[in-house]
């Protein structure tokens, strides 16, 4: 028997990480999803999907403060510490931009959506999705191939937003007359941009754990 299968042996059958690791994730993709229904809605139709994303984004602070209270309370945990809240902390990133995101169009009452910022919440939502799939692995961390898949994928959408964040500030500078257009418009692409690499960042966490039991 291997170290790390002896290290899981011992670890307590009640898990309570994994619930946490899983709500934290499952939250991600609601305040995602929630939010690229947003940019597809007219601007008075708006505000009570902006409130839902309030609350979304402090039930993540709050999962990730119990995450963190857990740690302090148990001696034994399923992987490193370190791991522990790194990955809690990752994910509470993207949720803090995703909710950036929809802060900056209520407050400068964005009106007109562009499809850059569409397909931005798209890859967002996306890339949550694959950070879920990655993080219900972590249970048993029998399959770790299926966590290396969904951290590749996060990887292709980070790129893929690189490439629409820069095609789109592009036109902003080329197409754009108002100089408040041109900073509202740049700011709202900027941290939806930030989100995604802080879903890759998320996805290094998970392949350094997935690294480590394989």
């Amino acid at each position: 028997m291997s170290l790390n299968s002896i290290f899981q042996f011992l670890v307590p059958k009640d898990k309570k990480f994994f619930p946490l690791f899983e709500e934290a994730s499952s939250n991600l993709i609601e305040l995602a999803s929630n939010l690229h229904e947003a940019v597809n809605l007219p601007l008075k139709e708006r505000e009570a999907i902006f409130q839902k994303i309030d609350e979304l984004e402090q039930k993540g602070e709050d999962i990730t403060r119990q995450t963190n209270l857990e740690l302090s309370r148990n001696f034994i945990t399923p992987f490193d510490r370190e791991d522990i809240h790194s990955l809690v902390t990752s994910i509470d990133n993207v949720a803090d931009r995703l909710h950036g995101a929809s802060s900056i169009m209520r407050l400068y009452q964005v009106d007109k959506i562009t499809k850059s910022i569409r397909k931005l919440t798209e890859i967002n939502l996306e890339a949550c999705q694959n950070i879920d799939t990655a993080v219900k692995e972590l249970r048993n961390l029998k399959n770790i191939p299926n966590i290396t898949v969904a951290c590749a994928r996060i990887s292709k959408l980070e790129n893929k937003s690189d490439n629409v964040y820069n095609k789109a500030v592009f036109e902003i500078f080329e197409n754009e007359t108002d100089a408040k257009n041109i900073i509202k418009y740049k700011e709202v692409l900027s941290v939806l941009e930030t989100a995604t690499d802080k879903c890759k960042s998320v996805a290094s966490v998970l392949e350094s754990i997935a690294v480590k039991h394989s």
